[in-house]
């Protein structure tokens, strides 16, 4: 069984932290990362709302549900009993511990009115994603560190036509456990199939009061064509048909159940007007291409869809890494009304910035860094340096905090 990177910050978290939340998309690992044998030993208890009579109970008396517990315990899909949270706000209240409550969910409590605020400064949200490079490959990734550090160590290594084709094989298959444990693209397409099911027809409708969101998977579908672009309501309402008010609703589904990510603008005093519409992102790059019905052949020949989809796994990436990185940045991009362009911006919690460019190309001129240029020079001493993620094989130093790097770095590069 992999590993999972998140394991230490829960352990920690169950330390002093009287419930601990792991949230994220059904099937990334969840279930699997709260019953790890090192947290049976402890003797918690294990429920999950998946079963009928146990979230029968749990509705009938929320109250009474909890308080007849045996401390610890885990409560497993507890988006399906949304009324238990007062309730274990007023446990935690009477009796603070740490480490009392262990909780999964499918959908994000952060999205959901009233939710999270029930349980503030009583409660630490962990986000589990679909499996990072590193993970697959057994090793712990540092690069987010590395890009805030003063003098970072890049991994040498090649990476040939041959590694590119690998590159988007990897992009392909994502990081569902589960899908890529299947042998073939066939198989993996069966079960994204079957996943998108389940979601769209089951846990949407749970999280709605909407009788009909039959446009869901629809809406979904042509938010993946736009995938790394800037999220425009007036046009999906054209493409689809439907009024911008019910469009926003269901976009709202698709980002508590994290099949969609959001990527808001960074902006500062910078003399500078800057785009403030957000950009979308799909949560795994298996799912995006399994809706587009991507190949290795089709991502060679189209230019523009490689490097679209490669910014929605560089993103990705970085948001695993970021999970269990001491840094911890914010995400952002940086477009100006000029049209001057940053893909990614981390900002630490001091105000420092790292700029990140995306290029499915394998080699790289000088008009590839002029975004990252121009955003060094106007943010001045808060710049701490800018990369370019390409398809190439070599570490390129355009300047002492300007570099190209390959795009196995995200995972090459270890702590340091």
């Amino acid at each position: 069984m992999m590993r999972r990177h998140l394991t230490e910050q829960l352990f920690q978290a169950l330390e002093d932290t009287p419930a601990v939340l792991i949230n994220g998309a059904r099937q990334t690992g969840k279930s699997t990362l709260a019953q790890l044998p090192e947290l049976k030993q402890q003797g918690r208890q294990y429920l999950t709302f998946d079963d009928p009579g146990v979230l029968a109970a749990a509705k009938r008396d929320p109250n009474g549900f909890i308080a007849g517990l045996t401390a610890p315990v885990t409560l497993d899909e507890v988006q399906h009993a949304p009324e238990l949270f007062p309730a274990i706000k007023m446990a935690i209240d009477r009796k603070r511990e740490p480490g009392r409550f262990l909780l999964t969910g499918s959908a994000n409590v952060l999205l959901l009115p009233k939710l999270s605020e029930s349980l503030a400064g009583r409660m630490e949200l962990l986000t589990l994603w679909p499996f990072s490079q590193g993970e697959i490959h057994g090793v712990k990734e540092g690069f987010v560190d590395a890009l805030f550090s003063k003098r970072p160590v890049w991994a040498s290594g090649e990476n040939t036509h041959l590694q590119r084709d690998k590159l988007f094989e990897k992009i392909l298959s994502g990081g569902y456990p589960l899908a890529i444990a299947r042998k073939t693209a066939a198989r993996r397409k069966a079960w994204f199939q079957s996943y998108l099911t389940t979601i769209l027809q089951h846990d949407i409708r749970d999280l709605t009061h909407v009788a009909d969101v039959t446009a869901v998977p629809r809406l979904l579908s042509v938010v993946a064509t736009r995938a790394g672009s800037l999220l425009n309501f007036a046009d999906l309402s054209r493409s689809l048909g439907l009024p911008q008010t019910t469009l926003k609703r269901y976009f709202a589904l698709l980002e508590a159940t994290f099949l969609t990510q959001l990527l808001r603008p960074w902006s500062s005093n910078l003399g500078q007007r800057v785009i403030q519409t957000p950009k979308v992102y799909l949560n795994d790059t298996g799912l995006l291409a399994h809706l587009l019905g991507l190949t290795v052949e089709r991502l060679n020949v189209d230019g523009t869809l490689a490097g679209g989809v490669l910014e929605n796994f560089v993103l990705m990436e970085l948001r695993k890494q970021s999970a269990w990185s001491e840094t911890q940045p914010e995400f952002y991009f940086w477009r100006t009304a000029s049209g001057q362009e940053v893909d990614i911006v981390l900002e630490d919690s001091s105000g420092r910035l790292v700029g990140i460019e995306i290029k499915a190309s394998a080699t790289l001129g000088g008009s590839d860094v002029r975004g990252l240029q121009a955003m060094a020079n106007a943010a001045g001493p808060r710049w701490v340096r800018g990369v370019v993620l390409y398809t190439g094989s070599e570490v390129i130093p355009f300047s002492s905090n300007l570099h190209g790097l390959p795009v196995s770095q995200l995972w090459e590069t270890h702590p340091q």
